[in-house]
């Protein structure tokens, strides 16, 4: 008797616990995104923090692009770098593919975001451990944060400012191969 007790409490319980499906809703739009807007980066706040671009966001409701301004943010563990997302051309539409964390920074449709991310990889900084190193050539970071590095393996451009915020065919500079989709299934969200 009391087996069958503890079988009912466990399957009231999982009964009562509260689930959900992170399920992704694909967003596909006709028209593609305007160019991407030239501003400055902000000053990094804090040590830790690391940029995650802006880009441009749909809303359905008003039918039109709505500027979403990046931001310096925490990731979420030691480790983690931002891959940004980006509209992708497929099937006669635009559309949105969005970012995750993980320990690589994978495909973001050669999309060139500066401060960076110049449009394949990552040059705006790397984890040492469980410090995060700045490179003060493409990032806003103050001297007073101790983990700046001068990097010079890229160009010192923050910007270019007419790059549109999609991914055509034969107009991406890079292709989303196996091992950056890998990257992807193993992100965080």
């Amino acid at each position: 008797m009391k087996a069958l007790s503890w079988i009912f409490l466990a399957a009231l319980v999982f009964l009562l616990k509260p689930s959900f499906s992170p399920a992704q809703v694909a967003v596909v739009v006709r028209t593609g995104p305007p160019p991407l807007p030239v501003y400055d980066q902000p000053v990094c706040p804090d040590e830790g923090y690391l940029w995650t671009p802006g880009y441009w966001a749909w809303d359905p409701d008003a039918a039109e692009y709505y500027w979403v301004p990046g931001t310096w943010v925490l990731a979420p563990e030691p480790g983690l770098l931002w891959t940004p997302g980006y509209w992708g051309w497929v099937d006669g539409g635009y559309r949105w593919y969005p970012g995750y964390w993980a320990p690589q920074v994978g495909f973001y449709g050669g999309i060139d975001y500066g401060y960076g991310y110049p449009g394949e990889g990552f040059y705006g900084g790397k984890w040492q451990g469980n410090v995060y190193r700045y490179n003060a050539a493409v990032t806003n970071v103050n001297n007073t944060i101790g983990t700046v590095e001068p990097w010079r393996d890229r160009p010192r451009r923050r910007w270019q400012s007419h790059r549109r915020h999609i991914a055509k065919p034969r107009r991406c500079r890079c292709s989303n191969n196996k091992l950056r989709e890998a990257i992807a299934n193993s992100a965080f969200r």
